[in-house]
Formats: C-alpha cells, structure tokens, sequence
C-alpha cells in the first residue's frame, strides 16, 4: 500500500521501446532505454511509471524489472477487454523503436524490510512482485510466493519465477484448482511476516477480509481499480485555501478539489483521476479530509496530513492545502 513517498526524484523522459515480447496469453513486456544509452533514473520494487501515450492516454504500470539494471525499464501489460484503450494501444499500436514519454518512478508500494513475507499474486498482479522477491531473496528473508490465476498459460513470469525459485513459489490456476484458499492461508497471523497483495478488487477484498485478524499494518496492498466508496460525508460546498498561491476556491458538490484548482489556472501534476496512482498527493496543513482513495493505509489516513485531491473530499467547511 501507500508508504511516504519515493525519496528518488520524479522525471519525464522520452524513451526506446527497444523490445516487445509476449510473456502470458493477453500480456506483453516492454523494455524501454534511453536512445543514447544514459543511465535511467533509480527505483526500488513496487515503483510504477506512468506512460504517456497520447495527450489523453496516461496508464500506470508496476516496473518489474531488475531495479539494479539502469540500462533499461520492464513493464507489463495485460490486454484488457473492458479497458478504457491504454492496453489496447500498447498491444496493437505500439511498435518496437516507437519513442514513449514517461513519468516516475513513484513509488506507494514499497517493500519494507522484514524476516518473513507472504507474497500474494492474483494475474496481472505479479508484475510490482517480481522485483519484491528477488530483493527479498537477496536479504535472505524468508518468502513464499502464492500466485493465482485464471490459466496457466495467462499467467506472466510463472516458469521463470518456478526454475529460479522453485518450491517456494505455488501456481494455482483456478480451471484447475479453484479460487485459492486464503482462509487457510491466512489462518495463523505471524508478527515477523509482512503480506503483500497485488491483483484484481476481489482477491485484494478477500485478503483484506481474512487478514482482520493480523497485527495491524501486516497487509500492503496495491490496486490497479478504485474501491467503490459510499456517498461523500459532506454533500455540500466546502472551501480550499491554497496556501502558496494565496487562494481560497469553493468545491461544489460534483466537482473534485483537482479539477477546481486547475480551472483556476493552479498546475497540479495529475495521471489516474480516480485515487490509486499517488501522482496529485497533496499536503493538508489544516481541516479534516474525508479519504477516498485506494492507496493510502488506515493509519496515514487516520492522520489526516496528505490525500489525494482527484477522489477526496472535505469533512469540514474548510481545507488549507500546500498548494
């Protein structure tokens, strides 16, 4: 889930696409470089990068490359049927030797140290943990990898990740063995393991569900989709004061304090729009947000100093940002 942010500073690049290759059924890898092959910035797994591949096209992909390597930056890309036309456009009109603008490394999954891990992976999920299982392997920490997914043959990095790793590493395609089972899985909460999650809403809900029982802060989860959110606490205006810029706006109902702010002519750097890639997180110097994004944990919500300005609201009349 959320950690404070990558102290490695975010740039915008234009890179290579030096290599495209097919790793499951349905998802491609990219390996991008730099044209004159200077070193890339750093990143640590769980990092993501936001691709710009067109004005109105900016998607998130979890690196899942080797962070050691500065010569090149691996993505992968799930073809999504009921997407919004990123993963289509990388499949089908992206070529090799294409140049692609992109933005990062953030990142708001980071791997913190530990004796003992629990990786869970559910598809498309397994890209931010690759890297997170070879950093634990190098620390020489205990690990186990439990990774599902609807074919063998949909299932990305599932042979290398076996003739590396071997044992410690269980693929459970669900046509051959079901859903996997978490509740047994989950039973015995352990204060030295950390379990990290990545996949679609319904195995991270699950997970979620039969982790209550955990010490708090044991579960990190990344999300790729919002959660759904109820009405907002506040239905009516509330105001923003922008605390650099000397501005006080008024939010309406059906408007984001994000889209506010950048009407009144105020930059915001900005990719997602809907609470999970971290991009717009913004500093609250006072009044309570009411949190509605899928990134931050309960603690760092709980102290009410960041939040995400494209989904979250007001509890009170009144927010100062440090905008």
């Amino acid at each position: 889930m959320h950690s404070n942010p990558d102290p490695i500073p975010e740039i915008e690049l234009d890179l290579l696409l030096a290599a495209k290759r097919e790793a499951a059924e349905g998802v491609v890898v990219l390996t991008l470089r730099r044209p004159a092959g200077a070193p890339l910035p750093a990143w640590e797994p769980g990092a993501h990068l936001d691709l710009l591949l067109r004005p109105d096209l900016v998607r998130q992909y979890s690196l899942c490359g080797d962070p050691a390597d500065r010569t090149e930056l691996q993505v992968a890309v799930l073809r999504e049927a009921d997407g919004r036309g990123g993963s289509a456009y990388v499949h089908d009109e992206l070529p090799v030797g294409a140049t692609v603008r992109v933005r990062g490394p953030r990142n708001h999954f980071a791997l913190l140290p530990a004796s003992r891990y629990l990786f869970i992976a559910g598809g498309i999920g397994i890209t931010p943990l690759v890297p997170m299982i070879a950093a634990a392997e190098e620390a020489g920490a205990d690990w186990r990898l439990v990774y599902g997914g609807r074919s063998r043959a949909s299932m990305a990095f599932r042979s290398e990740l076996r003739d590396r790793y071997g044992e410690r590493v269980s693929i459970h395609p669900q046509d051959e063995t079901g859903l996997l089972d978490l509740p047994a899985l989950l039973a015995e909460p352990d204060p030295e393991r950390l379990v990290y999650c990545c996949g679609p809403e319904p195995l991270l809900a699950a997970v979620e569900a039969n982790c209550g029982h955990w010490p708090s802060g044991a579960l990190r989860v990344e999300r790729f989709a919002p959660k759904t959110f109820d009405e907002p606490a506040r239905r009516e205006s509330f105001e923003v004061e922008l605390a650099q810029s000397g501005r006080t706006l008024e939010v309406p109902p059906g408007s984001s304090i994000l889209q506010v702010v950048e009407e009144a002519g105020i930059p915001v750097l900005s990719s997602c729009q809907e609470g999970t890639c971290g991009t717009c997180e913004t500093a609250v110097l006072s009044g309570v947000p009411e949190h509605r994004d899928s990134l931050l944990t309960e603690e760092e919500q709980a102290a009410n100093d960041t939040m995400m300005i494209c989904v979250s609201r007001s509890c009170s009349a009144r927010l100062v940002l440090d905008l």
